[in-house]
């Protein structure tokens, strides 16, 4: 009877544990999250899809529906946040870009950006033209092509056809190297951290990384930034205009 009684009691707790776990498998928290969207409990599917993150996953799906869930409950900087990481992701993707820009349009600060050289504008294009993965595909293919006509020049007799192949390899071996750096640039900026949303209502940017320098600007809440040094607990920023200044590292949180 004692031997029937254990068993019963490890039963009820395996089943015990193996629901729990079920449920927080991150599909389960997923699928929690979006049926508390559906149903209006924004909190609440932040907690499931924070719950997600906390296991180390990350998806584009995953950031815009925080994103939303923050944005419903008006808490911006969140908002602008979850949706900048979701465009890391996808940057193309017309629904991020519309949410964020209705998001960045309802902050304080409206910062104009300055004008970027014809060669920088030029390679944004391209680099927002497709993912990662798309230029690292690119990258490869033109690499294949190029060995192709590099074999083809060596082999070759006829003086036409080698001249042509060298030519060609020539254009084969630029693009190789631009496709491979679109996706170099890619890769790493989707792991670095050097960008960031100000999360302070309001933050007065320093000359120097201490409370007693000069203010040099202030800036509010949602205001996106990049973080050019870190210094005992201070960051040092810059914003769309070019202005540069030191704020305490706990006013931001990075992208």
């Amino acid at each position: 009877m004692k031997i029937t009684k254990y068993i019963a009691i490890f039963c009820v707790v395996f089943i015990g544990q193996f629901s729990l776990a079920a449920e927080m498998h991150p599909d389960s928290l997923i699928a929690r999250g979006n049926a508390a969207y559906n149903q209006g409990l924004y909190d609440s599917a932040i907690r499931m899809y924070s719950g997600v993150l906390d296991h180390g996953f990350e998806s584009y799906e995953l950031y815009y529906n925080t994103g939303n869930a923050y944005f419903k409950m008006n808490q911006l900087p969140s908002a602008i946040l979850y949706y900048e990481k979701a465009k890391k992701l996808d940057p193309n993707d017309e629904d991020v870009n519309f949410n964020l820009s209705i998001a960045n349009s309802m902050i304080v600060d409206k910062i104009e950006q300055v004008p970027e050289m014809f060669y920088k504008k030029w390679w944004n294009y391209f680099y927002n033209a497709f993912s990662e993965d798309t230029w690292t595909m690119l990258s490869l293919a033109s690499w294949i092509i190029l060995l192709f006509f590099i074999g083809l020049f060596l082999i070759t007799k006829t003086r036409s056809i080698k001249k042509l192949a060298f030519y060609l390899g020539l254009l084969f071996l630029l693009i190789t190297i631009g496709t491979f750096g679109l996706s170099s640039q890619k890769y790493y900026y989707t792991k670095e951290n050097k960008e960031a949303i100000i999360f302070t209502p309001t933050v007065t940017a320093k000359s120097s990384p201490t409370q007693s320098a000069v203010d040099l600007f202030v800036i509010h809440e949602g205001t996106k930034v990049q973080i050019m040094d870190e210094v005992q607990g201070w960051v040092k920023i810059k914003i769309r205009n070019g202005s540069i200044g030191w704020l305490p590292g706990d006013s931001v949180k990075r992208i």
